[in-house]
C-alpha cells in the first residue's frame, strides 16, 4: 500500500486522479465519488455486471493509499461472517485452564468477552479505531445477500459503529470510505439507500469504451480496438439474456491479442464468442448470420 494522500478538493481533481489510475469515469460518477469523499457518505453503485462498480473501490484504495477491505456478499451471509464472532474454541480452552488453576469465575467471565477473543470480520475491521488510516470498505454485490442482512448494515452506514452486546459499541475514529455495489438482481431496501449517495453505472458509449480499452489493453492496435468496441456496442443492442460488460470487452481484447488477430473476421468472432457471452442461448443467437451482420456494420464504419 502506498502512502495515504489527501482527498481531492474538486470534481476535476477527482476525475484526474481516477484517470491517472486508468479508471475512465463519466462526469456524473466523478461527481458522486467527490461528494461521497467530502461528505463522508457511503456510495451505493447499481448497474449491470462488468461495468466497473467493484473496480471503483479498488481504484479509490489505490489512488488514496488506503487499505481495501472487501466483504463479498452471498446468500446466507450473517453477522458472524460479515462483522465479528467470538473465538469459542479459544474461550473453551481458557475455561478449562481456569478450572484447573481455580481462577475467580467473575474475572474469568469478564476476560472471556474481551477483545483478545474477538474475531474481526470485514465490517468490524473497517471501523476498528486501531486502524492507522481509514480504509476503503467494499460491500460487493449486496443484492446477493438475504434481505434481513441489510439490517446489520444500518448502524455501520449511518454511524460507522457496531454494537457488540458483550463488549459495547466500537466506533471508527475516522469514517472509512464505503462503496456498496449491486447488480440489481433484487431491490435493496430503502433504509440502506437513504444512508448512501446513489449512482447508476451504465454501459459506456463507444468513445469512452475505446478510451478504457486504450488504457487497460494498451498493446491492442488502434484499428482492432475500434472494431472490438463497435462490435460489442452492436451486441448490446440485441435482445440477449446477459449483455457483455466492460470486463468482457477487456477480456476479449486480450484473447484476440493472444490469437494474433489484427482485424475481426467471422471465424475468429464465432470461435471466441464464449469470452463475450456466458449463456449458450445468447451464443446460439449471435453465432453465424447475426455475427456476420454485425461484422459487416463494423467494417463499413471503420472503412476509410
Amino acid at each position: 500500500m502506498s502512502e495515504a494522500v489527501s482527498l481531492p478538493a474538486t470534481i476535476d481533481a477527482t476525475e484526474a486522479l481516477l484517470l491517472a489510475h486508468d479508471y475512465v469515469p463519466e462526469r456524473e460518477l466523478s461527481t458522486a465519488v467527490f461528494l461521497a469523499l467530502r461528505l463522508q457518505r457511503p456510495l451505493f453503485l447499481e448497474g449491470e455486471p462488468g461495468t466497473g462498480k467493484t473496480q471503483i473501490a479498488k481504484t479509490l484504495a489505490e489512488m488514496l493509499g488506503r487499505p481495501l477491505i472487501r466483504l463479498q456478499c452471498h446468500e446466507g451471509l450473517d453477522l458472524a461472517g460479515a462483522a465479528y464472532e467470538w473465538n469459542y474454541a479459544r474461550q473453551m480452552l481458557e475455561i478449562r485452564l481456569a478450572e484447573r488453576e481455580q481462577i475467580d469465575r467473575a474475572a474469568l467471565t469478564a476476560d472471556l468477552f474481551s477483545p483478545r477473543f474477538l474475531i474481526q470480520r470485514a465490517l468490524l475491521q473497517a471501523i476498528d479505531p486501531a486502524q492507522p488510516v481509514p480504509p476503503v470498505l467494499l460491500i460487493d454485490e449486496l443484492d446477493r445477500a438475504d434481505e434481513p442482512f441489510e439490517a446489520f448494515l444500518l448502524e455501520v452506514l449511518s454511524d460507522f459503529q457496531i454494537t457488540i452486546p458483550e463488549l459495547g459499541t466500537i466506533k471508527a475514529l475516522q469514517p472509512p470510505i464505503v462503496v456498496l455495489t449491486s447488480n440489481r438482481t433484487r431491490e435493496v431496501h430503502d433504509a440502506v439507500k437513504r444512508r448512501c449517495l446513489y449512482h447508476w453505472v451504465g454501459f459506456p458509449d463507444a468513445a469512452r469504451e475505446l478510451e478504457i480499452l486504450a488504457r487497460r489493453v494498451p498493446q491492442a492496435p488502434q484499428a482492432l480496438a475500434r472494431q472490438i468496441v463497435l462490435f460489442i456496442q452492436g451486441l448490446r443492442r440485441l435482445d440477449l439474456y446477459k449483455l457483455p460488460g466492460i470486463a468482457e470487452t477487456i477480456e476479449w481484447s486480450r484473447a484476440l491479442l493472444e490469437l494474433d488477430a489484427l482485424v475481426l473476421d467471422p471465424a475468429t468472432v464465432n470461435n471466441t464468442l464464449g469470452v463475450l457471452l456466458k449463456y449458450q442461448d445468447d451464443i446460439a443467437k449471435v453465432q453465424g448470420s447475426e455475427a456476420a451482420r454485425l461484422l459487416e456494420q463494423v467494417h463499413a464504419a471503420t472503412r476509410v
